[in-house]
């Protein structure tokens, strides 16, 4: 089970309810293990313009329809 005891933040509940992976994130945004895990269990930690953009590209390859305020509140 994913996300099995931790406290998720938006972002880390969509790729839990997806069955997706930090790893695959990981690996399609370039983005560093601290940073993907900061984002996906950290509801102080905002992404920066650039690396939202990123992870956006990324999980749109699953579902265009995604829009950032879905994850963070901006």
């Amino acid at each position: 089970m994913f996300g099995l005891g931790k406290q998720r933040t938006k972002l880390g509940k969509w790729l839990d309810k997806r069955g997706i992976t930090q790893a695959w994130l990981m690996e399609k945004t370039g983005l560093n293990k601290n940073t993907i895990g900061d984002l996906t269990n950290d509801k102080e930690r905002s992404p920066t313009q650039k690396t939202m953009k990123k992870i956006l590209k990324a999980i749109r390859e699953i579902d265009p329809s995604v829009k950032s305020d879905e994850f963070w509140d901006m």
